[in-house]
């Protein structure tokens, strides 16, 4: 199917052109990426892997305490606390106390060390990933990084700004009616590689960022 049909189903969905419109965020830059500091990055890893699976409402409303608690995600910082630290954390009712989710913290700022050793810059690393092969970052993220796998992962590509599909069911509905012949949850290394390749293409044909294409994808099915 051609994105065009998508893009115009959306467009009746909501209303019109105009009113379409005004759902899509602003275009994602490579700049904004590049400019975020190493503990942004773990704060909206452990803001989607503590939401995973729980009710987002009650994370939000405790996030200053996750803020204080992690002593705001300096990376530096989280690796540096000793034993004695992380079983005190462990106990913070500030926080949602999810030991192995506790754990995966660390782990995280681990991995963000590590990649900024290797390639010089988390924040560049990231920036420079081709979005014509996400698929390859979310495989990265799972493999590396720590509970990051799945939705987890594409969420916090999103919420860091990195241009990106997301999958929700709606989008997946599309990628169906397309004439995808995925799951509906969607884990092999089959569908993941259908799926970019579609997204690929929807891309050369309209000119759209991925993240436009993934929402506009999601409108053309959820009225």
């Amino acid at each position: 199917m051609k994105f065009e049909e998508i893009y115009f189903r959306a467009v009746e969905h909501k209303g019109g052109v105009g009113e379409l419109s005004l759902l899509l965020p602003e275009a994602s830059a490579s700049a904004s990426v590049i400019a975020l500091p190493e503990s942004r990055f773990l704060a909206e890893m452990t803001r989607c892997l503590f939401q995973a699976g729980f009710v987002w409402r009650v994370i939000n409303q405790k996030w200053e305490g996750f803020e204080d608690v992690f002593h705001g995600f300096d990376v530096n910082t989280i690796l540096g606390l000793l034993a004695e630290d992380w079983d005190e954390i462990r106990q913070d009712q500030r926080i949602v106390r999810n030991g192995q989710k506790i754990s995966a913290v660390r782990a995280n700022a681990q991995f963000i060390e590590d990649i900024a050793l290797e390639f010089g810059s988390f924040s560049q690393f990231i920036a420079d990933w081709p979005e014509s092969d996400l698929i390859g970052l979310l495989d990265l993220l799972k493999k590396r990084g720590s509970r990051l796998g799945g939705n987890t992962g594409q969420r916090f590509l999103r919420n860091v700004g990195k241009d990106s599909f997301y999958l929700s069911k709606d989008v997946i509905r599309c990628l169906q009616n397309s004439g995808l012949a995925i799951k509906d949850n969607p884990t092999s290394k089959r569908d993941f590689l259908a799926i970019q390749n579609t997204f690929n293409q929807w891309h050369t044909e309209s000119g759209l960022s991925y993240t436009h294409i993934s929402k506009i994808a999601a409108y053309s099915i959820s009225e």
